[in-house]
């Protein structure tokens, strides 16, 4: 990767309105993002698609959307009051903090010494109700809820074991250094399941969930040879996990981790049934044996999954003798499917056609873009930097100059830059796929 591969992902995301820098008419405000037009698509596309893949076609789960703020007696159960926290060192000459596991013996910025290291913990406080409320926080992830809401889908739904709980939401860190762009940040999204299985069950269900992951990725578009697998070792697990796999990504500035699988055993029931004074045991109807189901835990998150994309879709070639960047997404995310010009903007009869095909396209497709901004060379520029991977272009000959091509039209191929012939009908197969 050339060194300044990150430089030029970065600079694309905002040119292009993927991803803006949180309040940036204010100064910006370190750790926060906004996403833009492209972006958003990008991110809604692979959250429905995880969605689809984990949730609606499959037996064995169900979704909940729990609340960001909890109970804090919730987040005292899992141990995230007392124990969710990075190292923190102060310079004592420019007083900057920086995470201790992250920096050498003395401050980057200024060279000064570091005071003794203490324990910052990450969750974001906040008062709840009128004056002098109640302390609560953002939830630092979305297993929480999930976990808290265990007896009313066993209640609701009466799920037969293994079963899984998924969530998609936003959670909330307080890091010391946000940094990398959106690899940290502190506000993100995370994709959660829990897995409940028989405890004697769990080395299965594991394995299985180890390769789902790996189709995840292959179903977004991350190349498998970008990612690996690494065994955590038990002094570098969380409190709650009895096994973890960290997937690690080889990002731009470095091979970081972009999902996590852990076997956090019955360490969260146990803790929340202690603590609520709820009944969490699952009752098995054909032994009538009561018992708390150990849990197997995929998580994943969007905004990695993002920056994952990017970096390993962005490319840069010569095409036609010039110089071009452009984003190889796999159409399954690609924000835009397609795009539609008129070979002229300035024939009424072009456009009107064009306008038609349009139209027709979006009913089966309604991520297509219509462009008739500039001539045709810029607009495959355009679509390429955006990652759309056909261009569609409507002719004279669609019009039926040349009777043996009329209601056909130009199909171009992002990444080859190949343009074909295809009828109508072909057309929103190939790109609806």
């Amino acid at each position: 990767m050339p060194e300044d591969r990150m430089e030029k992902i970065v600079s694309l995301a905002k040119r292009r309105g993927f991803i803006y820098p949180g309040s940036e008419i204010y100064g910006g405000f370190s750790g926060f993002w906004d996403y833009g037009p492209y972006g958003i698509e990008l991110k809604n596309n692979i959250k429905q698609l995880w969605w689809r893949m984990f949730v609606q076609e499959r037996e064995d789960m169900c979704g909940v959307d729990a609340a960001i703020i909890m109970n804090p007696e919730a987040w005292k159960a899992s141990g995230h009051v007392a124990g969710f926290a990075d190292p923190l060192v102060e310079c004592t000459k420019c007083k900057r903090r920086f995470r201790a596991d992250q920096v050498g013996d003395t401050c980057p910025e200024c060279g000064g010494s570091f005071g003794e290291v203490r324990q910052f913990n990450m969750m974001f406080s906040t008062q709840v109700g009128a004056a002098d409320g109640a302390l609560s926080y953002l939830r630092p992830e979305t297993a929480g809820g999930i976990f808290a809401n265990f007896k009313n889908v066993v209640d609701s739904l009466h799920p037969k074991l293994p079963f899984g709980i998924a969530q998609i939401g936003k959670a909330f860190r307080n890091e010391i250094a946000p940094r990398d762009f959106v690899f940290r940040s502190r506000e993100f999204e995370q994709m959660e399941i829990e897995y409940f299985v028989r405890p004697g069950e769990w080395e299965a269900a594991f394995e299985e969930w180890r390769e789902q992951v790996h189709a995840f990725n292959e179903a977004v578009g991350i190349p498998r040879s970008l990612v690996h697998e690494i065994e955590v070792a038990p002094e570098d697990r969380a409190h709650y996990s009895k096994r973890t796999i960290d997937f690690e990504f080889d990002f731009p500035f470095g091979r970081k981790e972009l999902y996590g699988l852990a076997y956090r055993t019955d360490f969260d029931l146990k803790a929340h049934a202690q603590a609520s004074g709820a009944d969490l045991t699952y009752l098995d109807e054909s032994s009538k044996e009561r018992f708390l189901p150990h849990v197997i835990e995929p998580s994943f998150g969007v905004d990695r999954t993002v920056l994952a994309l990017l970096s390993a879709a962005y490319a840069e070639d010569d095409l036609g003798g010039e110089s071009r960047t452009y984003l190889k997404f796999n159409p399954a995310v690609a924000p835009i499917k397609a795009a539609v010009f008129p070979l002229l903007k300035n024939k009424p009869e072009l456009v009107a056609k064009a306008r038609e095909v349009y139209a027709m396209l979006k009913k089966s497709v309604p991520q297509v873009m219509w462009d008739d901004n500039g001539n045709i060379g810029k607009r495959y520029r355009r679509q390429d930097e955006i990652g759309t991977p056909y261009c569609i272009t409507v002719d004279f000959d669609t019009l039926g100059e040349k009777p043996e091509l009329k209601d056909t039209v130009t199909l171009r191929d992002r990444d080859t830059g190949r343009q074909e012939r295809v009828a109508l009908a072909e057309m929103i197969a190939r790109v609806a796929v």
